[in-house]
């Protein structure tokens, strides 16, 4: 996390107000990571889970979908107890010194590379998901206005620049302490619109009217070739593992946790919690979907129903994913934002440009907040930037996919394998040692096949992007 040193330098912390380290008392409890960690990984994948079952069937995509969830429950347990190095109990404030404590230098370099082009990634792709559901908003409503033949196109651009221009104010939060709201106020946004798509899924199963499913999925015939189905079960599965991952954040969210009880011990049910949460909405939502759908199901659940009747129902599930993938951005963009601050803190600490903060009442209660020259114009530049690339390339979701599928064995898997490793003196050869490995081969050729699947799909979009088409 962002070095408070800075802010410590600027206020005066009274006697009690402070943890072992020196730094502003840490007040997170399960509650807020379990909620922090929600907004993190279940975003609006979780509607394309449906399509996902009825590429690879009820038997192996459901199960598909249970193992990454355990998978990821077990690595993020043992990620948890590297929160403090084992001799000294100093703390890792980042994903980045835990592999620097436990796994040494170019561990380290490698681990930074990965994890921050993911979560630069991530708030890209957040910035076009929701305006995604802001122009299918649009649809829905001039649909409902014009008629069903209507043209009704409309642009995303206009909405990126909307977004873009909220999450500047929003990234002033200066770290993820002060982001509590923000993620439970997300994390309901996510079970809201998520429950709208089960709920339309679950009338259209009880009324009947329920689309043909199989226990393999989608049939090979003549619409679809054996070549193409193995491509989607393998994007499928990509899905599937990269709405369970949240590893890129954990040691950013566990160390907002109070030092007491112990803050492993804490993130661990945070863990259990937010996992069997999200793994229960995945499987509803997936399950649910898929039966009312069938193996036609389309990428986006909601899109199923149409843009037309209940069009206020689905205006109020795209305004949920809106609201929930603003919140998100903020999640994802804290460690980027941070990792900048902490660099320029350490190399220039005498700045008044970086370090000095400026507080400000705003309202007629007096609000205060503190402003930051360098945080301002920082944070207010990375926004502009990733704006302007999702402006650009319009199909960087795809991309995205790809960041993801070769982010997701080293952050998800590797990484926490081989720190619980060195951290727990396993000696080669062993029993445990064999089978943490043969975990991490299994996952490393996951990743491999999700890679080789987000190739072609950016292979794909790259022959019909336009970029900045107002």
């Amino acid at each position: 996390m962002r070095s408070l040193e800075q802010e410590m330098g600027a206020w005066k912390v009274a006697e009690g107000e402070v943890d072992d380290d020196g730094r502003s008392k840490r007040t997170g409890t399960m509650w807020t990571a379990s909620a922090h960690i929600i907004t993190a990984i279940v975003g609006s994948g979780v509607l394309s889970l449906a399509w996902g079952i009825a590429q690879m069937g009820w038997i192996a995509g459901v199960a598909t979908l249970f193992i990454f969830s355990t998978i990821t429950l077990y690595t993020s347990s043992l990620l948890a107890d590297c929160y403090r190095a084992p001799i000294s109990g100093n703390r890792n404030y980042t994903y980045m010194d835990t592999v620097k404590t436990f796994l040494g230098g170019s561990s380290y370099t490698a681990c930074g590379l990965v994890q921050y082009a993911l979560l630069s990634g991530l708030a890209i792709g957040y910035t076009i998901t929701a305006s995604i559901s802001m122009v299918a908003i649009s649809k829905s409503n001039c649909f409902h206005k014009e008629g069903h033949g209507a043209p009704c196109k409309f642009t995303n651009n206009p909405y990126m620049i909307a977004i873009g221009i909220t999450e500047i104010f929003l990234s002033q939060i200066p770290n993820f302490h002060k982001l509590s709201w923000l993620s439970i106020v997300a994390a309901i946004m996510s079970f809201s619109y998520a429950g709208i798509g089960m709920g339309l899924s679950f009338a259209k199963v009880v009324s009947g009217k329920g689309e043909k499913t199989t226990l393999t999925g989608v049939e090979i015939g003549l619409d679809l070739t054996a070549v193409e189905k193995t491509w989607r079960i393998f994007q499928a599965m990509g899905d599937m593992a990269l709405a369970c991952a949240y590893s890129a954040i954990l040691i950013e969210v566990q160390d907002t946790l109070r030092s007491s009880p112990p803050e492993n011990k804490v993130m661990k049910k945070a863990n259990v919690v937010a996992t069997c949460a999200a793994t229960t909405l995945y499987m509803m939502c997936g399950c649910f979907g898929y039966a009312a759908q069938g193996n036609h199901a389309p990428g986006n659940l909601l899109t199923g129903f149409g843009f037309y009747e209940p069009f206020w129902l689905i205006d109020l599930a795209n305004i949920f994913i809106v609201v929930h993938l603003i919140g998100a951005y903020q999640v994802v963009a804290q460690p980027v934002f941070n990792l900048v601050e902490s660099w320029a803190g350490a190399r220039w600490s005498k700045s008044k440009f970086i370090n000095e903060e400026y507080p400000l009442s705003i309202g007629k209660n007096n609000l205060a907040i503190n402003l930051n020259k360098f945080r301002l114009i920082w944070r207010s530049a990375f926004v502009v930037v990733a704006t302007l690339i999702s402006m650009a390339f319009p199909f960087f979701n795809e991309i995205l996919a790809l960041l993801g599928a070769i982010s997701y064995w080293p952050l998800t898997v590797y990484f926490p394998l081989e720190m619980h490793i060195s951290r727990n003196k396993i000696k080669r050869g062993t029993t445990k040692w064999c089978c943490l490995q043969l975990l991490n081969l299994v996952c490393f050729l996951v990743g491999l096949a999700m890679a080789v699947s987000s190739i072609r799909g950016m292979s794909k979009a790259f022959h019909t992007f336009k970029p900045f088409t107002f």
